[in-house]
């Protein structure tokens, strides 16, 4: 595989010219061209074919949102979003994440003159993403009705990455309310943008969403988002099971880890829980799925040809600790049909 080649859009000339450099100095990566605005983004994108963008949020006149949209209208290409963590640029980025944009980067984590620090995520995701799918709101999730309990599942555990957002908004539309499983969720976010995204999803779907806090009850029709920074567990009692927030253990790669999640899932259910595995760069939740199943759970993986990076669940396949692939739009339905 060539050099990935990246169009830098960005209304800063700071910002471009930071970009630029970064870039120019990775062996990966060629800069493909540069733009000021969302209308010369999409005449260099027409005129250079990139294979990433990275497209700022915020620019005056067609704004990142438009410009986004245009994108996936006129050449449909993996996008990076540069966000900012304020409550409105977090709405702001999981509307992008809805159009296309395939991953994010917080730019506020760190100040203008360090922007460098940003190198590396900057440059791991633009790596990740370029040859990936964009996928929109469009697929099809109608809320799914007449499949009757059985009542033999009592946790769904899933665990999403890189285009992750998406994909759990059409797969936890699906769900009815009234479902008889808990739902517990760890998706690889920056600190901040998990508590946005539980609202809304909440707002979307038929079931309660909410962002997990120490000491929630674990119960059906309720579905809990392990908060950025923390690993989420569970803790059992003779007539109940709460979530367990905790910055140990320390060692692994994120932070909620889905390995961390999966693994108090299977030693709280056992047979009675069914493990997820979504679109994702990396491996987390191999590890963890394979408890899920020796405890005699059932385990699920998104298919590749929806996942916006099959990383993830491509490892767990590898591992053979993976009962069913299926695409996106069918997980939900068979989850219904094994609860």
């Amino acid at each position: 595989m060539g050099k990935v080649r990246v169009l830098i859009v960005d209304d800063s000339s700071f910002v471009r010219k930071a970009l630029f450099r970064i870039f120019d100095s990775d062996p990966q990566i060629e800069v493909a061209g540069v733009a000021s605005s969302g209308r010369e983004a999409i005449e260099k994108l027409l005129a250079t074919g990139p294979d990433v963008v990275t497209l700022d949020i915020n620019m005056p006149g067609m704004d990142g949102i438009e410009t986004l949209k245009a994108i996936m209208e006129t050449r449909p290409t993996p996008v990076l979003m540069l966000s900012q963590f304020t409550k409105q640029g977090a709405e702001l980025t999981l509307r992008a994440l809805e159009l296309g944009a395939m991953d994010f980067v917080d730019k506020s984590s760190t100040g203008m003159m360090d922007f460098f620090e940003l190198a590396q995520e900057i440059v791991t995701k633009v790596v990740s993403i370029a040859g990936g799918k964009p996928l929109r709101a469009g697929l099809s999730h109608d809320t799914l009705s007449g499949h009757a309990a059985r009542g033999v599942v009592d946790a769904v555990a899933i665990g999403s990455s890189t285009g992750g957002p998406m994909a759990l908004q059409v797969l936890l539309s699906r769900f009815p309310r009234g479902i008889s499983f808990a739902v517990l969720v760890v998706q690889h976010m920056p600190q901040g943008f998990t508590g946005p995204l539980a609202k809304r999803l909440d707002t979307l779907c038929d079931i309660r969403v909410k962002e997990a806090e120490e000491g929630d009850h674990v119960e059906p029709g309720v579905c809990l988002v392990a908060p950025a920074g923390h690993h989420m567990t569970l803790r059992r009692g003779p007539d109940f099971t709460r979530a367990k927030l905790s910055l140990e253990p320390s060692g692994e790669t994120h932070r909620p880890s889905v390995d961390v999640l999966f693994s108090s899932v299977a030693r709280n259910f056992g047979n009675r829980s069914i493990g997820v595995l979504l679109t994702g760069m990396g491996s987390d939740g191999a590890k963890g799925m394979r408890e899920i199943k020796e405890s005699g759970g059932f385990t699920i993986a998104q298919n590749e040809a929806t996942s916006a990076i099959f990383g993830m669940p491509r490892v767990a396949i590898a591992n053979k600790v993976v009962d069913k692939v299926l695409p996106i739009t069918s997980i939900a339905e068979e989850i219904l049909q094994r609860a």
